[in-house]
């Protein structure tokens, strides 16, 4: 955890807010007496999560999202498991993610 004056963080807030999407926090000091905490944010849920990823491109929305999301997770999880070895399944990941979107 690092500090900063109110003043240097007013006149440098985005280079500290930088630091903070990477996972650094800050106690802020006014006159050396801390005032206040900047830490990263973190989603409260899945489907925030997830908007948040949508929005950075780094997840596609469903085509057609299930109507009932806690039964389709259920039944999804109630699904019998691939019987994939490791490196069977890690090479699929590969070449799936070098066909892209």
């Amino acid at each position: 955890m690092k500090f900063v004056q109110i003043g240097d963080l007013k006149n440098h807030l985005s280079a500290y807010l930088r630091e903070v999407r990477k996972g650094e926090e800050f106690i802020v000091r006014d006159r050396n007496l801390p005032v206040a905490r900047i830490i990263p944010y973190v989603p409260e849920s899945i489907e925030e999560q997830e908007r948040i990823l949508i929005a950075q491109g780094k997840l596609r929305p469903p085509k057609n999202p299930a109507k009932d999301r806690k039964k389709w997770l259920e039944e999804f999880w109630a699904l019998p498991r691939p019987n994939l070895d490791s490196e069977t399944a890690k090479r699929a990941v590969l070449e799936e993610r070098e066909e892209g979107w």
